[in-house]
């Protein structure tokens, strides 16, 4: 009697446990579709690097899910690892690296929603002999990435030289022009020197591209990196400052030369072969050229009246030089939000953040905690479902779901994005239309390993 009620009270403990497991995931499952249908992801999918799980090797451990920094990218839905908030991925690839069983690999979203991109071969070349792009401008996001394309590209390059040297030349000609001081750039003008090439750099802007015009103390680099003449770079976080600097220490010691201010206007394929780049401050010959660009281009303008008022501005690079004004922020995305918060922080500023849609959906999760917060604690204000539509010297006028707000202004921010450099992608020669990424990325990850 004793041993039927020991076993009776063991089979209500486990099914006591069995019944609040199986609440508790159907509880987690109904989330991830709340999620799913909240992002609206279910048609289009992610729009850029991102986990490709193959549900019939995932075991449904959840590792993926611990380990993303992005917060509920993926989630367990039916036992198996999913996608459920896509336009949050960035391409960490730290799901990958954690999934047990290889269940996850990573690849690029569908060419339905990436039809502008150049087109590449599987060594970064465009429809331009010898004419390469790397980084973000040919589709793939993150720093870790552009260094690795960027290192990579010149070995391709470094390979055809014999070939491409053996020809007469009629005037003295570089190996590479680089074009672009960003983490591709940099990574190829540092590969270059290891690889004991005649190269010449230009950047626009100054040393380190997009890269320095981020808010201070951004974190930009979340993963392990190869850097030209240095080695692994371990750190986990990496901000700003900090990448910047060893950039630097890097140049210094390799003896890099970075032509900053230097905006290129005209690349053209000369008859003999040979590229000539055209800047405002001189013109260069090349066998070979690396685009590293980026895709932002030019800011993207509202178009309304009063917008070239000298107090609005589309770029954030140090907060703490405004102090005490009445300031508007316009966007949605992480530029944006990181923008408002800072110069909320600053004394006597008062924030406004104006976002056209009715809520969040493609912040870091970092970032959409923070500014919660910085909202419940009444440091900024968010105006969802607005859009401004005129900016006056000391106002600006908004539309507020369907009424029109008048608010005190000192400076405007924008950040709507940028309009990429097609056009001048194809003034070059460079042919852009639809791309299959997915298949693209497997035949690269098959290459690497």
């Amino acid at each position: 009697m004793d041993g039927l009620l020991i076993y009776l009270a063991f089979g209500l403990i486990m099914t006591f446990a069995l019944v609040r497991h199986v609440r508790r995931f159907r509880a987690r499952e109904s989330a991830a579709r709340a999620a799913t249908r909240a992002a609206g992801l279910e048609a289009d999918g992610p729009r850029g690097q991102h986990p490709h799980i193959d549900a019939t090797w995932c075991i449904g451990c959840g590792g993926c899910l611990e380990v993303c920094p992005e917060g509920d990218v993926l989630a367990l839905v039916g036992g198996k690892a999913a996608i459920v908030n896509g336009a949050k991925c960035i391409g960490h690839g730290l799901c990958a690296e954690a999934c047990p069983v290889g269940a996850i690999e990573m690849v690029m979203a569908p060419p339905s929603v990436s039809a502008d991109l150049p087109a590449l071969s599987p060594e970064f070349e465009t429809s331009v002999p010898n004419l390469f792009v790397v980084g973000e401008l040919g589709g793939l996001a993150l720093i870790k990435n552009a260094v690795n394309q960027g290192r990579e590209c010149v070995d391709v390059i470094a390979r055809r030289l014999p070939a491409l040297r053996a020809r007469p030349w009629a005037t003295p000609v570089a190996d590479v022009c680089i074009v672009g001081a960003g983490p591709g750039g940099l990574s190829a003008s540092l590969r270059a020197i290891e690889r004991n090439l005649r190269y010449v750099t230009l950047e626009q802007d100054e040393f380190g591209g997009t890269v320095a015009k981020y808010p201070r103390q951004k974190l930009v680099m979340t993963s392990p990196v190869e850097f030209p003449l240095h080695g692994r770079f371990r750190k986990l976080e990496v901000s700003k400052e900090d990448l910047l600097a060893f950039w630097h220490r890097i140049a210094r010691r390799a003896g890099l030369v970075v032509r900053t201010g230097e905006r290129v206007d005209q690349v053209r394929r000369d008859p003999d072969g040979a590229f000539t780049v055209i800047t405002g401050k001189g013109t260069y010959r090349a066998l070979t050229v690396i685009l590293a660009i980026g895709r932002r281009g030019s800011p993207r303008k509202l178009g309304i009246p009063g917008e070239d008022l000298p107090k609005v501005m589309y770029s954030l690079l140090d907060a703490e030089a405004y102090t005490g004004h009445r300031i508007l922020v316009v966007g949605g995305g992480d530029s944006a939000v990181e923008a408002a918060m800072g110069l909320a922080h600053q004394p006597g500023n008062r924030v406004t953040l104006s976002y056209r849609r009715e809520a969040f959906s493609r912040l870091k999760e970092r970032n959409a905690r923070r500014i919660e917060e910085q909202v419940r604690q009444k440091k900024l204000e968010v105006l969802f479902e607005s859009q401004p539509v005129e900016i006056r010297e000391h106002e600006v006028v908004l539309e507020v779901r369907g009424e029109r707000r008048v608010l005190p202004n000192d400076y405007v921010w924008v950040f709507a994005g940028g309009t990429p450099p097609n056009a001048f992608l194809e003034s070059i020669g460079v042919r852009l239309g639809a791309r299959d990424l997915t298949a693209e990325a497997g035949r690269e990850a098959l290459r690497v390993a």
